[in-house]
């Protein structure tokens, strides 16, 4: 049997780093992945494109083949138009996607969070989160915003942004990898962080957007200037995504060609994209 599965990227509105607790909100940005299932003998294969860590989907589909009892392996191939190292929740949607085509695909059933759970699994083991990311998982997975708490693997609040929003993000060539964060020492920050979670809670998303950016900015050592240049330009928020150093501004359609004249450096990308309100899907054939 063979399945295919989409699923998106996500932004960050609370990291969760700091505190492990966060926020986040489904970005429109792909990452899919078919997988076949196989004879046992024929072992299993995993091919990724764009610059995908492959240990984080071998991992994700190892895990599916031991639930599933099943005397057979799985091809697995992923396809991802996510940046990844960029704080876009790359990770996060490539996990989603490739546990829930692998298990598909194999036959088995699980529900929405036992998928995830899998993921997070994968993605702590291949050191490509510090807390699980079970926030940006779940945003990636459900679309709209969710609020976690990331240590108990809870959902705390599903809400949505108003309709017609866009994304405008600036994707800059640099890129920040978790093992780099290790060493960085966040405890100075939860009390700010703490309170953009509290905002988050009482819906005050666009503020506790910008609090959680500028909280983390300097740990980060991210210049948040094109945040603020962004705002100038008609953006609801704009701050740092996930550990960046991508910045994301949220944006009315009639603003959308200003911010991202605003973003403009001559040197990063600039891409706008809608926002994700679809629980992840797949198809069997």
């Amino acid at each position: 049997m063979k399945a295919q599965a989409t699923c998106f990227g996500a932004g960050t509105i609370v990291n969760a780093i700091a505190t492990r607790k966060g926020a986040a909100f489904g970005l429109a940005l792909r990452a899919t992945a078919i997988a076949e299932s196989l004879p046992k003998a024929e072992g299993l294969r995993v091919q990724v494109t764009g610059n995908v860590d492959p240990s984080l989907a071998v991992g994700c589909a190892k895990r599916v083949l031991r639930r599933s009892r099943r005397k057979a392996s799985l091809a697995v191939r992923v396809d991802s138009e996510i940046p990844v190292s960029r704080g876009l929740k790359s990770s996060s949607a490539v996990a989603n996607a490739v546990v829930l085509a692998s298990s598909r695909a194999l036959g088995l059933e699980l529900e929405p969070l036992q998928i995830i759970g899998i993921g997070v699994e994968a993605a702590l083991e291949a050191k490509v989160t510090l807390t699980g990311a079970f926030d940006d998982a779940c945003a990636s997975f459900f679309g709209g915003i969710v609020v976690t708490d990331n240590a108990a693997r809870r959902i705390v609040k599903v809400d949505r942004f108003p309709e017609g929003l866009m994304a405008v993000v600036q994707i800059p060539k640099r890129i920040i990898t978790k093992p780099s964060l290790a060493a960085k020492d966040f405890a100075p920050i939860r009390p700010q962080v703490e309170r953009a979670y509290r905002l988050a809670l009482e819906g005050d998303y666009f503020h506790a957007l910008e609090l959680n950016s500028a909280a983390y900015a300097p740990v980060l050592e991210i210049d948040e200037a094109p945040a603020r240049r962004a705002r100038s330009a008609g953006a609801m928020a704009a701050g740092i995504t996930g550990a960046g150093p991508a910045i994301l501004a949220l944006v009315k359609p009639a603003h959308v060609e200003a911010v991202v004249r605003a973003l403009q450096d001559g040197e990063s990308e600039v891409r706008v994209a809608s926002l994700n309100t679809l629980e992840s899907r797949e198809v069997v054939t």
